[in-house]
């Protein structure tokens, strides 16, 4: 079936599969769907994922309606870089970048970024094409078997590609939708890198009645104190990563639900295939195991974005309409875009953390508490840094913290308290020297 689909023989419409997929539908789209799929039967189908299918998917999306960064915009923004990097001298401890920021283009960004997001969408790549080969096999009548068995390495590279292909037009949208680097609140970018799309920034000022000076500036500040927190914090680029991706390992494809969809398929009615992979049916409700991976990726998702929001309202005071700028991002974060919303079903991730107002809260009660410095200095380590439970009941952080300040012993919590009595123990037993 497969073959006669890819050579023009069957009376399927590519059109209709390309809508069932998520895909677009137009010739040129369908052109290319072809020849990906056409490429991953020709291959021999060794499993492999083909991520290029992803990256030149995403490239063509964003590149539609792109416009070219004009030298007045690079001026301008330029200028606004240096002044952010002024303002939050004033109010942050953490490093100064050594990378210059960047301005980039809708496609640039795809392409900066394609890496990580394919990163953390392989695992449920993995799983949408293994369950996709164990189904077919499993149904397949007993003389056939052995037929199969050589083409579930074919379907899961069929499988693996028009799942590549999804996330490219995903990534490709977002590429119309996010304004900076560290907009979806994950280090997308390597090696501290601070950006902005000069073409997003014009588009998120529309409307605003705010000059566009203080909106570059705004989004300016809030970019490079993210870039420069996770430069400061060498650990928390990877420390977040590898918590997605362990959450993301977790998540599997239902077998059972794709094989009702794949006994009840109609290729001249795809749209109960369709609907399946847009509501996310197909992956099945998280485990407690998950649900608690989830829940300190979201807190730790949080503490970054929170800590964002409270040194840039410091930095930003001599604005006169940041409260206005902030206020279009708190509402932008809280609806998220089209794109966020395909990513979260096709991954299983909401990018957005619940618990931010709990977490810029806490921020700035640490801030007023002990200082600039002292909030900063508990990015040194994942052991220092608040805990969910501390943004339940902050009181007990802030006691914590305004006794160290004060230059009192700390509390020892149980682990440390045997440790430190093992250590006294151990010193006491060992002979003196004479």
């Amino acid at each position: 079936m497969l073959r006669d689909i890819l050579s023009g023989k069957s009376s399927i419409d590519p059109s209709q599969l390309a809508g069932a997929a998520g895909l677009p539908s137009d010739p040129a789209s369908i052109s290319a769907l072809m020849n990906q799929l056409q490429g991953a039967l020709r291959g021999g189908g060794d499993g492999s994922i083909n991520w290029d299918a992803a990256l030149s998917q995403g490239q063509e999306r964003a590149a539609q309606g792109q416009l070219d960064v004009t030298s007045t915009e690079r001026a301008a923004l330029d200028q606004a870089f240096h002044i952010a990097s002024l303002w939050l001298d004033e109010v942050i401890s953490v490093a100064e970048l050594t990378t210059p920021p960047r301005l980039m283009t809708r496609k640039e960004w795809v392409t900066a970024t394609m890496p990580l997001w394919t990163q953390l969408a392989e695992p449920v790549a993995t799983s949408i094409s293994d369950s996709l080969t164990r189904v077919l096999t499993d149904q397949a009548p007993e003389e056939l078997k052995g037929m199969m068995a050589g083409a579930g390495q074919v379907m899961r590279s069929i499988g693996g590609t028009l799942f590549a292909m999804q996330l490219g037009q995903v990534v490709g949208q977002l590429s119309n939708e996010v304004v900076s680097g560290g907009d979806v609140g994950i280090p997308l970018l390597s090696d501290q890198q601070a950006a902005l799309l000069p073409q997003n920034v014009a588009a998120f000022g529309e409307g605003l009645d705010v000059p566009a000076d203080q909106v570059q500036i705004y989004l300016a500040v809030r970019e490079i104190a993210h870039a420069r927190l996770f430069r400061h914090s060498r650990w928390l680029r990877l420390h977040l990563i590898s918590s997605i991706t362990d959450f993301a390992r977790g998540i599997h494809i239902d077998s059972g639900r794709l094989e009702q969809l794949a006994e009840g398929f109609d290729p001249a009615n795809p749209e109960e295939l369709r609907a399946a992979m847009v509501d996310g049916s197909l992956i099945p409700p998280k485990t407690e195991a998950q649900l608690a991976a989830l829940g300190r990726l979201e807190t730790m998702l949080a503490l970054i974005e929170g800590w964002v929001d409270v040194v840039t309202l410091e930095a930003t005071s001599r604005l006169p309409r940041a409260d206005a700028i902030a206020e279009t991002v708190k509402r932008r974060r809280a609806s998220g875009g089209p794109a966020e919303s395909a990513f979260a079903t096709l991954v299983g991730l909401e990018l957005r953390p619940r618990r931010l107002r709990e977490a810029a809260a806490l921020w700035q009660a640490v801030t007023d508490a002990v200082g600039n410095e002292k909030r900063d200095e508990l990015w040194g380590h994942p052991d220092l840094l608040p805990s969910s439970a501390d943004l339940d009941d902050p009181q007990a952080l802030m006691a914590r913290l305004t006794s160290a300040a004060a230059g009192a012993e700390p509390v020892l919590d149980e682990v440390d308290q045997a440790l430190e009595d093992l250590l006294r123990d151990d010193e006491t037993d060992r002979p003196h020297e004479a």
